[in-house]
């Protein structure tokens, strides 16, 4: 078997699992967070599980992008800049970043299965992307797909860091516990950050116009849906005055 033999295995791999996920989900919380709960082994306290997890994204993106032949093509670097800006900040700051220090820990076996999902991810995205495909060029930073997808991709961002900062804030120093956030894309549903999350992964398959990249975006989806509709649900039976206007992650819609 080639190497693009088995990179094409991989990917349609990938997508077929993200179906399953989808629906497995849909039945099973993932516990951590507000779902934590016992039975899944030992856990890390949640900034260092979280850090643990998440590293790999940015780590193994950035060693197929310095590996590669296209350091100085712009459209790798704009590729590499927007996949580190993300990841960066989800890997390195979002977790310290939490108030009173009282976050939930990860269990182990949720960490280990996170790490083995983002080398893999990794590799799909750096490779084709940096190693695979033909070169981009500079030219692709003025494609109509390169141009909208990176808008989506920077509006996706914006919402989330905005959703996780109102989140936080909720929380004074010390305090622990759930409130209800308002304000904001928060009056529309309870997972703007989630909605951010997916917005911003559409958005990079569409800019990369690649399989690695949809597949990537459909496993946000698989993932996040799923967490907001159960996040949803939470709210409604913990707080009685939730309010019934608020949809789980489109407005209108779910």
């Amino acid at each position: 078997m080639s190497w693009i033999e088995l990179y094409d295995s991989l990917l349609w791999g990938m997508a077929g699992l993200s179906v399953v996920i989808f629906v497995v989900l849909g039945f099973l919380s993932a516990p951590y967070g507000r779902h934590s709960r016992g039975g899944w082994g030992p856990s890390l306290p949640f900034a260092v599980g979280w850090a643990v997890m998440e590293a790999p994204a940015p780590l193994g993106m950035l060693a197929w992008f310095l590996t590669s032949d296209r350091l100085t093509d712009p459209a790798a670097v704009a590729f590499i800049v927007l996949w580190e800006a993300h990841y960066l900040n989800r890997a390195f700051v979002y977790a310290w970043k939490r108030r009173g220090g009282k976050a939930k820990p990860i269990p182990v076996l949720v960490v280990g299965m996170a790490v083995v999902f983002n080398l893999i991810n990794a590799a799909l995205n750096g490779a084709w992307l940096f190693h695979l495909s033909d070169p981009y060029g500079a030219a692709w930073l003025t494609d109509p797909r390169f141009l909208v997808g990176a808008a989506l991709f920077v509006f996706g961002y914006g919402l989330n860091l905005w959703s996780d900062a109102a989140l936080a804030s909720l929380r004074k120093p010390g305090e622990s516990g759930y409130k209800i956030p308002r304000g904001g894309a928060y009056d529309w549903v309870s997972c703007p950050n989630y909605l951010g999350e997916i917005v911003e992964w559409c958005g990079w398959a569409l800019a990369t116009w690649s399989g690695a990249g949809l597949v990537f975006a459909l496993w946000t989806l698989a993932n996040l849906a799923p967490r907001a509709v159960t996040h949803h649900r939470w709210y409604q039976e913990t707080f009685p005055d939730y309010p019934k206007e608020r949809r789980a992650l489109l407005p209108f819609v779910v």
